[in-house]
């Protein structure tokens, strides 16, 4: 992969955590600046790029949509199917590289989406499962374990980030 092409996954992937209230606006406009810097260029993301922390909570909203739709990647709105989806996806890569614990993964899909999102369900369960692993006959290494493997099979699924030509 590129460094072009993974600027535009880290911020596809910023931008679908943001849409759900899992990363701030400034958050967004990091990832903004790291995609300039990789090479990854239109007019909006350059104006995105610049916002201050300040203007970050105003300005992202008007901002992200256009810079992704310039960038013909794809933002995924709250109440959608597929950006719940993708947010689970971006969730589990989180573990697979470090930034999140088995526990912290379950937990955060759990409180977010409860037992709602059927591609999330078993990751809603294993969080159950954490809360009285002292009662059953699993260690929280096995659920460790379980929802890791459970987080490489999300990981690589899911709709391309790329919109399709019209």
């Amino acid at each position: 992969m590129s460094p072009i092409e993974a600027a535009a996954d880290d911020l596809h992937d910023l931008a679908a955590l943001w849409s759900v209230g899992e990363v701030r606006a400034h958050d967004v406009v990091e990832a903004a600046c790291a995609a300039l810097v990789a090479g990854l260029d239109s007019p909006t993301l350059r104006i995105l790029a610049g916002c201050t922390r300040t203007e970050a909570e105003y300005e992202v909203p008007g901002l992200l949509p256009a810079a992704l739709d310039e960038l013909g990647l794809v933002l995924h709105h709250r109440d959608d199917a597929d950006g719940r989806e993708a947010v689970v996806r971006v969730l589990a890569r989180g573990l697979l590289v470090g930034r999140l614990t088995p526990r912290e993964l379950a937990s955060r899909v759990h409180q977010r989406f409860g037992h709602q999102l059927p591609l999330a369900e078993r990751l809603a369960e294993l969080d159950d499962e954490y809360d009285v692993v002292e009662y059953g006959d699993r260690t929280p290494a096995q659920l460790d374990a379980e929802v890791t493997a459970e987080a490489g099979r999300l990981a690589h699924g899911g709709p391309d980030r790329r919109r399709s030509p019209q």
